[in-house]
């Protein structure tokens, strides 16, 4: 089953990289032509698009044309594969297993979009804060009220630091740019309100000090070498939340102290 679960997360994986690739663009999902290669427009046969092995065995390359596969296909493949495995081996074969995957896969494709676009369709956004009311231990009124703290508390630190960088920062530097700059998106309250949900109060608020940390080396680096002030944090949270969902950090500090 261990295996099964794998294989099964990388052909979701395959489909993942359809939705990161059409929803942003509002293109159908579903159509009645096969896959072609953007490149040379040739219809990949089945055999060249099984998830991870064509990848691994075309060498990253088109078997037509030649031109280089983008990694993306295949990071999101492994990514979900070994995800769909960890759930399995926390849940086991359960409804839940099926809830926390959907919700993960959810994660997945808003992670994708927002590295790439910075900015993530509502309608995820939506469905992620609703699947977390179904996969978390908490009950439902615990539950809500850890949404609306986190939330709202997100809601006034997004003020104060905001505040700060456009009215103290963009005059200590000079720089007219960052009179406009917000400090974090709209898209990144529901994700916040769906990992207190989800963690509850202790283990949500580990999993955004861990998305905030993680998120420091690609800031800098965005800022220094990229010139580019955005940096997505949707995926950070993501991985601060899937973090301490599978390693319960917060048991091992509770021991501690």
């Amino acid at each position: 089953m261990e295996v099964f679960s794998f294989i099964f997360g990388a052909f979701i994986g395959s489909f993942l990289n359809v939705l990161i690739l059409k929803l942003p663009l509002n293109e159908p999902i579903f159509t009645k032509n096969r896959s072609k290669c953007p490149s040379c427009n040739h219809t990949i046969f089945w055999y060249h698009n099984i998830p991870l092995l064509s990848y691994l065995f075309l060498k990253a390359h088109c078997a037509y044309c030649g031109v280089k596969i983008s990694s993306l296909y295949f990071i999101v493949e492994l990514i979900s594969a070994i995800l769909t495995l960890f759930i399995f081996l926390k849940l086991g074969f359960s409804k839940e297993f099926f809830l926390m995957s959907l919700l993960v896969y959810v994660l997945i494709v808003l992670s994708f979009i927002d590295f790439k676009y910075k900015a993530v369709p509502d309608y995820l956004l939506l469905i992620v804060l609703v699947l977390s009311f179904f996969v978390t231990n908490f009950s439902i009124a615990e539950a809500l009220k850890n949404a609306f703290l986190f939330s709202g508390a997100v809601v006034l630190l997004n003020f104060i630091v905001t505040f700060y960088i456009q009215n103290i920062k963009s005059k200590l530097l000079k720089d007219e740019s960052l009179k406009t700059q917000v400090a974090l998106g709209e898209g990144d309250i529901p994700i916040i309100a769906m990992i207190g949900v989800v963690l509850g109060s202790t283990g949500g608020i580990l999993a955004i000090f861990l998305g905030a940390f993680f998120a420091i080396i690609p800031s800098i680096y965005s800022n220094l070498v990229k010139k580019d002030i955005q940096t997505p944090f949707i995926p950070y949270l993501v991985l601060g939340f899937l973090t301490e969902y599978f390693f319960k950090l917060e048991t091992f500090i509770k021991v501690l102290y």
